[in-house]
């Protein structure tokens, strides 16, 4: 039987606040371990990895999954990162690249050589859609698929909704570019963007047409990866929500909502979905 396992940022749980003190890491790791998500996720650079590796303690001692949001900048990179994600038990790896070629023709080799690295590895290897790294443009991304087939994506949607300034209700080209992306995508992460802010607060009724637009791009990716995936294969869905000054803040750096109770909202929408997905069969 497939399943879902939902995932909790590190990043996310930082509070970036001059009026609140910073949690300590093991009160992250079990604040969100409490809160019943199953995996923890992490994003290191290769100079990140020697102070990162007690974490695998605290991934132990709660029972929690992880996973790897990798920031390599240079090719060599990759290899270091893959090994640690190794050590770590992770899931998966995240590529966030910081090598970014100016054009997708030129990005080819890098990324077949990453591919080649983690399958040496063992470690399943997805390429994430992020602003200020290689699938910078949604054009760009789209080009690059096609050039390299056997590439598969994290959708994070939020940067190619804010990267194309994309109107609401999307445009039926638009909506074809998204579809494409969702339909080789093999892990989706929450957030909720408008075309000028990369992070709207989600109970805010300015913003309900987009985030109808996001649980709607959601079930459908969640829908097509279930229908092509294994019978025993697992999907992982990481709520991501950043800190200030993703968060968007008030004149005294106040947060305008509970990025907490929000993850743990968008949480039960993907739980909803799955179960909406279930019922088709």
């Amino acid at each position: 039987m497939q399943k879902l396992h939902i995932y909790q940022s590190l990043w996310g749980m930082e509070l970036r606040s001059p009026h609140i003190p910073e949690r300590s890491t093991e009160e992250n790791f079990r604040m969100v371990a409490e809160a019943g998500f199953d995996g923890m996720c992490i994003d290191p650079t290769r100079d990140e990895i020697p102070k990162m590796r007690p974490l695998q303690k605290l991934f132990h001692e709660f029972d929690l999954g992880c996973m790897v949001n990798a920031f390599p900048n240079r090719e060599d990179d990759m290899q270091p990162l893959l090994d640690f994600a190794k050590e770590l038990d992770a899931c998966m790896v995240n590529v966030i690249s910081g090598v970014m070629p100016m054009v997708p023709e030129e990005a080819v080799p890098v990324v077949q050589r990453w591919i080649g690295e983690a399958g040496r590895t063992g470690m399943p290897l997805l390429f994430e859609t992020h602003r200020d790294g290689l699938l910078n443009d949604m054009y760009f991304t789209l080009q690059l698929m096609d050039l390299v087939p056997e590439m598969r994506l994290c959708a994070d949607l939020s940067h190619f909704v804010v990267d194309r300034e994309l109107r609401a209700p999307v445009p039926e080209r638009d909506r074809e570019y998204i579809t494409a992306i969702l339909e080789r995508s093999d892990c989706f992460q929450g957030r909720v963007a408008s075309r000028e802010q990369i992070q709207v607060a989600i109970n805010f009724p300015q913003h309900q047409q987009w985030v109808e637009i996001f649980r709607g791009w959601w079930k459908h990716g969640i829908r097509e990866w279930r229908r092509r995936s294994p019978a025993d294969a697992t999907l992982v869905f990481l709520c991501e929500l950043g800190p200030p000054p993703y968060a968007i803040t008030d004149a005294e750096q106040r947060e305008l909502s509970d990025r907490w109770e929000e993850s743990l909202q968008i949480r039960d929408w993907i739980l909803e979905i799955w179960a909406e997905l279930e019922a088709e069969g």
